[in-house]
């Protein structure tokens, strides 16, 4: 007799379809923006696929900080349009009491 208590199969699968839609989602939003840099680095963007592996996003996370990148990173502010941040003073400032 089932004394008020719901099934524990039941609730299994009702959570089933929200777990795996949250893994869904967590997973596009881990991969698209590494897909973008794979492609910026010059390497296969298809690695960005196991930015949701264990471990393998580790060790793939530290041969894109090391490896040699395909185009050179352009300072932020060449690609809005500002111009560059002026050179820093050639004067010493006076010594303060």
């Amino acid at each position: 007799m089932n004394s008020g208590n719901p099934d524990p199969s039941a609730i299994i699968a009702l959570m089933a379809p929200v777990i795996l839609m949250c893994w869904v989602i967590f997973a596009a939003i881990v991969i698209v923006p590494f897909w973008q840099i794979f492609k910026k680095a010059g390497m296969a963007p298809a690695l960005s696929f196991l930015m949701v592996v264990p471990l393998a996003n580790l060790v793939t996370l530290y041969v894109l900080a090391f490896s040699p990148w395909k185009t050179p990173v352009v300072p932020a502010y060449a690609t809005a349009g500002y111009p560059p941040p002026p050179p820093p003073s050639p004067y010493e400032a006076p010594p303060q009491a």
